[in-house]
C-alpha cells in the first residue's frame, strides 16, 4: 500500500521550526482526511497538523518535545489515495539538545586576558580567516612588532578601501589596547545573575511554568536587554468621544452583528496617526533602521488561563472603523479559543494594550520585539477636572484616561515619544460627538 509523508507545514513568517506538544493519533489508527493528527507549537501559537488523505498511522517520527523543522516528515501513513512515492522516506533528526553556553570567565593579568579574549572572538571572524583579508607589508609589519595574532588582526575594522585595514587603523588599535591594560584591572565582563534559592514552607506547592509561561518569560526579558525603554505619560479627555460611542453602540451592534468597544477606535486613531511618525512603525538592526511600509497592528489580549498573546491587525491603516471592530472581535475570540493561526501573530509593527480593563490607571509595558515601541490605554475614568470657559475656568466631572508610550531610546527620543502621544490627545480631544457612523 503506497506510504504518504505528513510533514510539518509552514508555520508563518519567520517561523523556522516547530515542537511536537501531543499526537492525538497512535500507530495503527485510522485517520480521515482533514483529521488532526498531532498537535505543534512555536514560539507564537499552538496548531494542529491534519492529514490530506484517508488512511492508517504506519509509524510515528518523533517523541513528543521534539523539535522538528518545517517540512520534514512527521508520520507516515498507509492510503490508497496517492501515488507510491518511489524515493525513499527520509526522516528528519530529532536536533540535539542545545549546549549549555556558560558565561566566559576572565583572568585578571594583561597576557592571560588577551589570550582568553582572542579566544572568544576567533568563532566570530572565522569566516573572515577563511577569505583571507588583504594586508599591506607595513600593516603585516607592524602586527609582528606588536605580537598581534592573525585572529586579533582579522577582528580590526578597516578604513580603507574595500575595508582593508590601513596604518592608521591597525596603530589605533594598538594604542587602544595599550591603553586598556594600563590598569591591572580588565574591564568588567557580565555574566547572568543567579536567581536566589526560595526556601520552602511545609504548605508550599511547586508549579512548573507552562511551555508558553517560560516563552513569554524568554521574550521579556530579551526585550529589557535588547532596547533602552523609556516612557512618555499624558491624560487625555475622552468625555465627547464617550458620548459619541454612547450614542451609537447599539446601532452599531444592530447593522455590523459586532460590539463597538473602544479598542477599534484607538486602534483606528493610531493607525491614522503612525505615518506621521515613521520611525515608530520601525525596527532596527545592527545600526539601520527598517521603516515599515505596511501599519500592523498588534493589539494585547488576555487569555484565560492569565497568560498573553498579541494577534496582529495586518494592514491596519486600510480599514475603516466597521472593519477594525470585525477584525478586533475575530482575533479576541479566536485568541482565546485557542484557534488563532500561526500567522495571525507574524509581521507585527506596532503594539496596543489595554491595561484600563483590568482596572490599572496606567502602565508601562515592555516593547514587543522587534518593534520599537508600545502604548498602553489606562482606565477611563470619571474625575473633576479644570475647564476654561469663556467665562473662566470652571470645575466639571469628565471621562478621563492616563495614557503612557514605552518606546525604544536607541532609536527614538523623548519629543517624538512625546509629540505623539500629544497627536493622539489632540485627535481624541477633538472627536465630532455630533457625527454618524
Amino acid at each position: 500500500m503506497p506510504i504518504y509523508q505528513l510533514v510539518l507545514p509552514a508555520m508563518g513568517e519567520s517561523v523556522s521550526e516547530a515542537t511536537i506538544t501531543q499526537w492525538l493519533k497512535k500507530e495503527g489508527d485510522a485517520v480521515a482526511a482533514d483529521e488532526a493528527v498531532l498537535e505543534v507549537a512555536t514560539d507564537k501559537v499552538d496548531s494542529e497538523v491534519a492529514s490530506e488523505y484517508n488512511g492508517v498511522i504506519k509509524e510515528i517520527l518523533h517523541p513528543i518535545n521534539a523539535v522538528v523543522a518545517v517540512g520534514a516528515p512527521l508520520v507516515l501513513i498507509e492510503t490508497d489515495e496517492v501515488d507510491a512515492q518511489e524515493a525513499p522516506i527520509p526522516v528528519a533528526e530529532t536536533p540535539q539538545p542545545k549546549e549549555e553556553i556558560k558565561p566566559a570567565v576572565i583572568s585578571e593579568t594583561p597576557e592571560t586576558y588577551m589570550q582568553q579574549a582572542q579566544e572568544m572572538v576567533a568563532p566570530v571572524v572565522q569566516k573572515s580567516l577563511s577569505e583571507k583579508r588583504f594586508y599591506s607589508p607595513l600593516v603585516k609589519n607592524i602586527a609582528k612588532q606588536e605580537q598581534i595574532s592573525e585572529t586579533e588582526l582579522t577582528a580590526i575594522q578597516g578604513t580603507g578601501k574595500e575595508g582593508r585595514v590601513t596604518k592608521s587603523d591597525i596603530l589605533d588599535y594598538v594604542k587602544n589596547r595599550k591603553a586598556q591594560f594600563s590598569s591591572p584591572t580588565p574591564p568588567p565582563v557580565a555574566s547572568p545573575i543567579p536567581t536566589p534559592s526560595t526556601p520552602l514552607g511545609s504548605e508550599d506547592a511547586v508549579v512548573p511554568m507552562t511551555r508558553m509561561e517560560q516563552m513569554i518569560s524568554e521574550h521579556m526579558t530579551r526585550s529589557l536587554q535588547t532596547s533602552a525603554h523609556v516612557q512618555s505619560f499624558i491624560e487625555i479627555d475622552v468625555t465627547n468621544l464617550w458620548k459619541w460611542r454612547e450614542k451609537v453602540k447599539q446601532d452599531f451592534l444592530k447593522q455590523h452583528g459586532v460590539k463597538l468597544t473602544f479598542t477599534p477606535i484607538f486602534l483606528q486613531l493610531v493607525a491614522q496617526i503612525l505615518p506621521e511618525f515613521p520611525l515608530l512603525n520601525s525596527s532596527l538592526n545592527g545600526t539601520n533602521v527598517i521603516k515599515k511600509k505596511d501599519i500592523n497592528l498588534g493589539m494585547a489580549t488576555a487569555l484565560p488561563d492569565g497568560n498573553l498573546i498579541v494577534p496582529v491587525i495586518k494592514h491596519a491603516n486600510s480599514l475603516n472603523l466597521v472593519g477594525l471592530a470585525k477584525k478586533v472581535h475575530e482575533l479576541a475570540t479566536n485568541a482565546r479559543n485557542n484557534t488563532l493561526n500561526p500567522d495571525d501573530v507574524q509581521g507585527g509593527t506596532y503594539t496596543v494594550t489595554n491595561v484600563g480593563m483590568f482596572g490599572s490607571l496606567t502602565g508601562t509595558p515592555i516593547i514587543n520585539q522587534p518593534q520599537l515601541a508600545i502604548l498602553a490605554l489606562g482606565a477611563i475614568r470619571k474625575v473633576p477636572a479644570v475647564l476654561e470657559t469663556e467665562q473662566g475656568d470652571v470645575i466639571a466631572i469628565r471621562q478621563q484616561m492616563v495614557v503612557s508610550h514605552s518606546y525604544d531610546h536607541r532609536i527614538i527620543n523623548g519629543a517624538m515619544g512625546g509629540m505623539f502621544l500629544l497627536r493622539l490627545k489632540e485627535r481624541i480631544e477633538n472627536w465630532d460627538h455630533a457625527q454618524t457612523l
